[in-house]
């Protein structure tokens, strides 16, 4: 049976998981259709723009999120130096597991669904696989599912990639990650879009493509 969400906004939340802490942004609307988690991006964090603009208009279809940081802070100290936890796919895939048990041990059995940028994409494919029917749906925009190599074959979610058309190699390997894909699934290019989405009216599209996308996946 379906957990009915209560409303909810909580700002830097600890999500205390085994072994560390995480902080969060959690934002649950009246009458919400489940929660997505955002994995953002190589070099970002819950505080992106872009994504805190999409989670705003999931929001507005009454669908919760929850954007959280996927280092901790002496970890992304380290990685600003080094740049290598923020490639580091496997880490990040585990991260967004212990979070998404993390959330549903709080929620109960609610639809989950997940939103990932860049390498953050591979990293709630593989996330989505290792949990199974668990997730709902997953949505990359810009992203690089193709990072998710193996696993592609195995994610059983609803699975929707956005690109940018004029994001050319990003088209490529989401057109090569988009074949290997076995689950329901869709590939949306935004005419005139580049990398970050920047040019007029682009994020507000790629934004309202997943909130369509999850509306109808986390009511199934």
């Amino acid at each position: 049976m379906r957990t009915v969400l209560e409303p909810v906004v909580e700002n830097d939340l600890s999500i205390r998981l085994e072994r560390l802490t995480l902080t969060g942004d959690l934002r649950i609307p009246s009458d919400a259709h489940g929660v997505v988690l955002f994995a953002h991006g190589s070099g970002s964090s819950r505080k992106s723009s872009r994504n805190r603009f999409v989670a705003t208009v999931l929001n507005q279809h009454r669908i919760g999120t929850l954007l959280f940081d996927l280092l901790t802070i002496p970890e992304e100290r380290e990685d600003y130096v080094t740049a290598h936890l923020r490639f580091n796919i496997p880490l990040l895939a585990g991260r967004m597991r212990a979070v998404t048990e993390w959330l549903l041990a709080r929620s109960g059995e609610t639809p989950v669904g997940y939103f990932g940028a860049s390498t953050g994409a591979a990293a709630a494919l593989i996330a989505a696989t290792e949990l199974g029917s668990k997730i709902n749906a997953v949505v990359s925009r810009g992203g690089r599912p193709d990072l998710a190599g193996r696993e592609l074959p195995q994610v059983t979610a609803a699975t929707l990639l956005i690109v940018g058309g004029e994001d050319h190699p990003v088209i490529e390997m989401n057109q090569s990650a988009f074949d290997r894909l076995t689950c329901e699934k869709e590939m949306k290019i935004i005419p005139g879009a580049t990398h970050l989405f920047e040019e007029a009216g682009t994020l507000e599209q790629a934004a309202d493509l997943a909130a369509n996308w999850f509306e109808h996946h986390l009511k199934e």
